[in-house]
């Protein structure tokens, strides 16, 4: 055997840069020098005083504890997406596995740290007090920030558990949701939880984690694919070459969430120019620069190793282990700025505007002012969960329609067309004027729940992205799954193929109403953030489950015959008037404690605006119904064209075989019903 190929066999030592692991500690160092930068040394460091300092162990231990959750988390959750969506099944995917449930239990350890010294420093208690103990556990009984910090240590140690017992890609996607719930509930503490623009601010901040954390992480789990040996060296580098093409547009996305979300957040904290000299926004502009950096990183990796490491890895390997150090030293430091920026006072303090108005207290933000129709289009409160959901849906899909057309094939520019308008009439609803009345009449929330489940799933529904997805995608054939792979296995699985029933749906989208309206869930909605993009989820769904079962031309459900989907179809009419009708001549208030005491001095009374909720029920509803049923029509008569044409040109080949074989039934019928001559 010559020695070329055993060095093939075998990476040496030096293609194996362990010291990449510094990246964490390097994170620490930088984090405590930002905090330095940011005159956070007297807040945070220096002695709060004879009877209120809790100790050096807790100054210095807090940003420490708080930057090695943050990668905890990140490496857990990168190795858990790895996992579900960048490897096959094998010795790299559990491997990563092992790593994201160690991961998980180091971030849980150091969730336990930081609660800890987060409420000594809260608190001035040292945890030496005997009386430590017991305000501890009123913190986590009694105070919010208490308690986002207990569920963080529980989903962590349950994350731990799973991480480490599953061990194929479903199990990695499940438990993936838990630390992604971990950083929903931590978007809401730090500087997000300022009553000015608090949803702004924690959607902007949920984005900034999500997509911080899935880059670090992601990395994280490159980083263990390549180290992982397996005896051939030609397969390992195959896999690892595709796992990061895998990862590099993945990559990019990250980027995009992270910046867009830091600007949101910086825009929100900085009020002027002269803002971004502080040190807080010193410390925002150092923040961004890495990131530029990062993105310059992610560039490099596209142009220059991920081709040449798919074609040759071995020479390229060199390179690829430069920018992965350079990249994850970088994003290091961007953890570490990022702890300083939650750990020091922004130039815009998180203090409650002085607005008694009955609306502020209710929803946080300022009464709009009288709602005209002009107003719906011209009143705006930007919600950048949806927002960003809506640009990125339009972008992914324009990109596989532009795919099939670079390689030949012919995509409607209707269905294009029909998507683009979903996203637009969908973001309109989400950050326009229906949002805004939304929370302050009921008659504004019944217009947005109608686009949202009747409207906007008509436009989606008539694009077929799941079949532009089936053209545009290529098929994996090396055992992961990618989106391709996860959609048909989601619309092929019994929970699919059930809800996707047109029965179902039809339950779903008609009965769903009644459970939403008159039940707590509507007011869970209205005074929560969670329960209202559950709201918006919720009603596009099922709009869009039960216009796919009708109308739909993507693989999914038995969709019945053609009649019987315009009974299905008129069925919900019916119930859709009826929801209408006892809304308009109903006297009860739904949820009186929110839309009764809004003191709004223009408008209706709550009641007659409820009533004019109804109303909009009964006519925004119809209107979509009617071209659903006008869809149905057309769909029948082309049906019933390409079947007689089908039929035309069987006759053709087998000269009219069947209209021969029904005349000689005939005539045999009518010979043996002739009366007999004799």
């Amino acid at each position: 055997m010559t020695a070329t190929a055993t060095t093939s066999r075998r990476a040496p030592a030096s293609a194996r840069p362990w010291w990449l692991v510094a990246a964490g500690p390097g994170a620490v160092v930088v984090a405590l020098l930002a905090l330095l930068l940011a005159g956070s040394f007297t807040d945070a460091f220096a002695p709060l005083g004879t009877f209120s300092d809790p100790g050096a162990l807790v100054r210095f231990g807090l940003p420490v504890a708080g930057v090695l959750t943050e990668l905890g988390v990140a490496v857990t959750l990168g190795g858990l997406f790895a996992a579900a969506f960048l490897l096959p099944p094998g010795r790299h995917l559990e491997r990563v596995l092992s790593v994201a449930g160690w991961a998980a239990s180091a971030w849980a350890v150091a969730a336990v740290v930081q609660l800890v010294l987060e409420y000594s420093y809260v608190s001035t208690i040292s945890p030496s007090d005997q009386a430590f103990g017991q305000g501890l556990w009123q913190f986590v009984q009694d105070v919010e920030l208490g308690q986002i910090r207990l569920w963080t240590i529980l989903l962590a140690a349950v994350t731990s558990a799973l991480a480490l017992g599953v061990r194929g890609p479903v199990g990695a996607l499940w438990t993936a949701a838990l630390p992604a719930i971990a950083l929903a509930l931590q978007s809401t503490t730090g500087h997000a939880a300022g009553a000015v623009n608090h949803d702004l601010a924690v959607n902007a901040m949920l984005l900034h984690l999500v997509g911080a954390a899935l880059w670090v992480g992601g990395l994280a789990a490159l980083l263990v694919v390549v180290l992982t040996r397996t005896g051939s060296a030609r397969d390992d580098d195959r896999l690892a070459a595709s796992a990061v093409a895998r990862f590099s547009p993945v990559a990019a996305w990250c980027l995009v969430l992270v910046g867009l979300s830091g600007v949101l957040s910086g825009l929100i904290r900085i009020e002027e120019p002269a803002d971004l000299l502080t040190r807080y926004g010193i410390l925002l502009i150092v923040k961004a620069v890495l990131l530029l950096a990062l993105g310059g990183f992610g560039l490099a990796h596209r142009r220059w190793v991920v081709g040449r490491l798919e074609r040759d890895p071995g020479r390229v390997r060199r390179l690829y282990w430069q920018l992965l150090a350079a990249e994850l030293a970088t994003i290091g430091a961007v953890s570490g700025v990022a702890v300083a920026l939650g750990s020091s006072a922004p130039p815009v303090p998180d203090e409650t505007p002085v607005d008694a108005s009955p609306a502020y207290q209710l929803t946080g933000y300022p009464l709009p002012p009288e709602s005209t129709v002009g107003r719906y289009f011209t009143e705006w409160s930007f919600d950048p969960l949806f927002a960003v959901a809506c640009v990125a849906g339009a972008v992914v899909y324009v990109r596989w329609a532009l795919r099939l057309r670079r390689r030949g094939d012919r995509w409607p520019v209707g269905r294009t067309i029909s998507w683009c308008a979903g996203m637009v009439v969908m973001l309109w609803v989400t950050n326009g004027g229906p949002a805004v009345y939304g929370h302050v009449v009921f008659s504004g929330h019944m217009t947005q729940h109608m686009i949202l489940a009747m409207v906007v799933p008509l436009l989606l529904v008539l694009a077929a992205p799941v079949t532009l997805l089936l053209r545009a995608v290529p098929v994996r054939k090396d055992g992961s799954r990618g989106p391709r792979e996860w959609v048909l296995g989601l619309v092929h699985s019994r929970v699919g193929e059930f809800m996707a029933r047109p029965v179902v749906a039809a339950v779903l989208f008609a009965g769903g109403m009644v459970a939403f309206y008159f039940t707590p869930v509507f007011e869970w909605a209205l005074t929560n953030h969670a329960g209202h993009v559950w709201m918006v989820v919720h009603f596009t769904l099922a709009g869009y489950l039960f216009a796919n079962a009708l109308v739909g031309i993507d693989p999914g459900p038995q969709r019945p015959p053609y009649p019987q989907r315009l009974l299905l179809l008129f069925a919900t009419m019916v119930f859709h008037a009826f929801f209408g009708v006892v809304l308009t001549t109903g006297t009860s208030l739904l949820v009186a404690d929110w839309y009764g005491n809004m003191g709004r001095p223009w408008g209706e009374s709550a009641i007659d605006d409820q009533q004019l909720g109804g109303a909009i029920a009964w006519g925004i509803g119809e209107l979509p119904t009617v071209v659903l049923a006008i869809a149905v029509a057309i769909q029948w008569t082309r049906s019933d064209e390409r079947e007689a044409r089908r039929q035309d040109r069987k006759a053709e080949r087998d000269g009219d075989a069947d209209l021969v074989a029904y005349n000689a039934m005939l005539a045999q019928m009518a010979d043996r019903d002739r009366p007999d001559d004799r």
